[in-house]
């Protein structure tokens, strides 16, 4: 339940000046209604700031988020800081700046990164049948491991269902369930396949679960261990982590999560969640500031070879809603996005019950990430909003 109404704090920034160079975007959420309002925010921030902080303004005042944080990368490489709302309904707690979030399916860029690295090394081979790493694992109606590469896997385009569509309330009886990721795959395989594949594109969390198999096959090590070295450790990502099997909490200051039972409904505390089902496809836990670090570090090459960056960043239509308002193509657990200004804006982004993430940058250094508390959102139109400020910020 939403609460009483609280009075929400300015927005607060906070400065640190490291450049980086390029970050990533995210498309869509799912829209369903819930209640409770915030009143507005204030707060003294000019130029690239200033959208940013009339944008939080919105998803606080009209889209009803309990609470917003932002961190962008400007143009002289400095980092800003915002924050806005409340991290908590009830007690009308402050938000902590940078405060860790659930990432959702921002962990496929973690993914994929792990997987090109390991191409790089000579030891997948992306055209290669996942039949290959994970030899009889894959086979159902119309599906076959044979026929799907590790490639199609990062780009959905394997044809493969999506086993979250079949996962039993997660966010009510099975909220503290622990789901294997051969359990999770089972559920998808009990499917037919969607279409043949490399013949359309449809966002898939399986593919992602195989991704992560496939990691720990080649490795012969579990996958949040390969992510937090070949990634995490190896940038200095000092507030990200993957959480181990029973961690249900949030280990750093963090804003509370929301969730809309269904449309109408009022938003209910879900922070606390067993993160298993997610896995591979969407268990990371992050600050907007680290997946700014994140995104920038990949892109600048610091994470992956050339040959595998121009791979990531080879991209197909996403088809669907997403694809027809917002031209978004998907690569190798990356996005581009058209901006309004022209160029593009690279990410993924991220929607799990309590926490939606989205991350946009500009090949001249600019960045941002935005997180806000409540998934499915309290407004339709809050999505929406999320991907405007990230236009306007960077078109600003």
């Amino acid at each position: 339940m939403l609460g009483r109404t609280h009075r929400v704090p300015r927005v607060r920034v906070a400065l640190s000046g490291r450049r980086r160079l390029i970050a990533m975007m995210a498309v869509t959420a799912a829209a369903l209604t819930g209640g409770g309002s915030l009143p507005p925010v204030a707060a003294q921030v000019h130029g690239f700031g200033d959208a940013v902080r009339e944008g939080l303004d919105r998803l606080v005042y009209e889209d009803q988020y309990p609470a917003a944080l932002a961190s962008t990368i400007g143009r002289d490489g400095r980092t800003h800081h915002f924050t806005a709302g409340v991290a908590d309904v009830m007690t009308g707690a402050t938000v902590p700046v940078d405060g860790q979030v659930r990432a959702g399916s921002n962990t496929k860029t973690f993914t994929a990164t792990v997987v090109l690295q390991l191409v790089g090394e000579g030891r997948v081979t992306l055209d290669a049948p996942i039949e290959e790493y994970l030899p009889g694992l894959v086979r159902g109606e119309g599906i076959d491991g044979r026929r799907i590469t590790v490639r199609q896997l990062l780009q959905h385009t394997s044809g493969l269902p999506n086993y979250t569509d079949y996962l039993d309330d997660i966010t009510g009886k099975n909220r503290h369930t622990y789901f294997p990721p051969r359990t999770l795959l089972d559920m998808a395989l009990k499917h037919k396949a969607l279409f043949a594949p490399g013949t359309r594109w449809s966002y898939s969390n399986t593919n992602y679960l195989l991704a992560g198999m496939l990691i720990e096959k080649v490795t012969s090590r579990p996958v949040a261990e390969q992510i937090a070295k070949r990634v995490i450790d190896r940038i200095g990502l000092r507030h990200t982590y993957f959480p181990g099997v029973g961690d249900e909490g949030i280990r750093e200051a963090h804003p509370q999560g929301y969730f809309a039972a269904k449309p109408g409904a009022p938003l209910e505390d879900i922070t606390t969640m067993n993160p298993s089902w997610a896995w591979a496809a969407g268990q990371v836990i992050s600050t907007p500031g680290d997946l700014n670090h994140l995104f920038t570090a990949l892109l600048n090459g610091e994470l992956i070879r050339p040959a595998q960056l121009a791979q990531m960043r080879t991209t197909v239509p996403v088809t669907g809603d997403a694809g027809t308002r917002y031209g978004t193509r998907y690569g190798l657990g990356v996005t581009s996005t058209p901006m309004s200004c022209g160029g593009l804006m690279w990410g993924h982004g991220g929607d799990i019950p309590g926490y939606g993430t989205r991350t946009g940058a500009t090949d001249d250094g600019r960045a941002i990430t935005i997180a806000v508390t409540a998934d499915a959102p309290p407004t339709q139109q809050g999505p929406v909003d999320v991907l405007a400020v990230l236009d306007n910020a960077l078109c600003g």
